[in-house]
């Protein structure tokens, strides 16, 4: 290199180029999150027995393929179970009907840690959400966790 192709005029001042990269790293970041909770938002979970409002209301509706998540005996009534490898939150709010969100919390993006008593529990800044319908009952979340899409067939639960 030349020492005239490097004058101050023809470079990026620092404060540029750190902007662009931020800029850039953000849109990444926006493009995940936004891609799974957009495919969440527009699915509505799955159920077996009686219908749960959002679901549906047949057993092993959607298609045969998936992937497996859980037998329906691994998922307590009123409970649930974090599968963070998923990025999902599955819940039994009333017996037989199951439901699914997604299991990261919308205050700042930490995964939810567990679910008792029909409420799903963020440990960071202790959000709490509905085993139903992903509802906020206690924030700071503002935001309900939007819905994942599952199927259940036979005692099988799996992610759409």
């Amino acid at each position: 290199m030349t020492s005239a192709s490097l004058t101050p005029e023809s470079t990026p001042a620092r404060r540029t180029v750190m902007a662009a990269a931020g800029a850039a790293g953000l849109a990444a970041a926006l493009t995940a999150c936004g891609s799974g909770d957009d495919s969440s938002n527009t699915g509505t979970t799955g159920n077996s027995g009686t219908g749960g409002t959002g679901g549906d209301t047949g057993a092993g509706s959607g298609s045969a393929g998936g992937t497996a998540l859980a037998r329906t005996a691994d998922i307590p009534e009123g409970g649930g179970k974090v599968f963070e490898d998923k990025g999902v939150v599955v819940t039994q709010p009333a017996a037989g009907t199951y439901k699914a969100f997604s299991s990261k919390c919308t205050h700042r993006g930490c995964t939810v840690g567990s679910v008792a008593d029909g409420v799903i529990v963020c440990p960071c800044h202790n959000s709490h959400f509905s085993a139903e319908d992903g509802s906020v009952k206690k924030g700071p979340a503002t935001q309900p966790l939007p819905a994942a899409k599952i199927t259940v067939s036979g005692d099988e639960i799996k992610l759409a």
